[in-house]
């Protein structure tokens, strides 16, 4: 099926759509760390480490990311990978400006999980729509549906469980349950909107 785009996207919405996703993404960050929860992926383990290296979790997130833009660059292409370093560097200021600006003083784990995780998957949604992905192993997944056609979606929740599963030597194992839900809402917005074949482009 051809998968091409009949109408790209200008300049214009690309940038507005990268700034969208960065916002999304730190939001839902926000939102978990404030539940004192990680999610899968980078931003769990951004998350995770936050909590035991005093640095905003975009920074950690961030320098999580370097390593995989070797891959980015080889496996997905030029504009993919500076679209990718673009929102490493957006989720980083954003998140520190977050973390200087906003104050959440008390969230229900069970609202962070399914909000946060919601948020951040949409975050990555409107990224891969628009040729970027959060990194990490956002390009793993992203690479290996477009060029094995393993849905995004599952093959990030294989690699979010043994993230959790990593997180209960650090977290209760409460936490690390609504860690959980965070992590299916992240996977599920990704299952349910990011198919090849149910819409044009990327």
């Amino acid at each position: 099926m051809n998968t091409a785009d009949p109408l790209p996207h200008s300049a214009l919405e690309d940038s507005y759509a990268l700034l969208l996703g960065c916002i999304l993404v730190v939001l839902g960050l926000a939102l978990l760390h404030a539940a004192g929860l990680v999610t899968g992926g980078t931003a769990g383990i951004a998350l995770l480490l936050s909590y035991l290296i005093p640095l905003p979790s975009g920074v950690l997130f961030t320098l999580i990311n370097l390593p995989f833009m070797l891959l980015a660059w080889k496996a997905m292409g030029r504009r993919f990978t500076i679209r990718t370093v673009a929102v490493g560097i957006g989720v980083a200021a954003l998140g520190t400006w977050t973390r200087l600006g906003l104050t959440i003083a008390h969230i229900d784990p069970a609202f962070a999980a399914l909000a946060g995780g919601s948020v951040i998957g949409f975050g990555a949604l409107a990224l891969a729509r628009h040729h970027a992905g959060i990194g990490g192993t956002g390009v793993v997944t992203l690479w290996l549906q477009k060029r094995r056609g393993w849905n995004a979606g599952r093959t990030q929740m294989t690699i979010d469980t043994v993230i959790l599963l990593t997180s209960l030597a650090f977290l209760p194992a409460e936490r690390v349950g609504w860690s959980a839900v965070s992590a299916a809402a992240v996977s599920g917005i990704l299952i349910a909107w990011h198919r090849p074949g149910r819409y044009t482009g990327y």
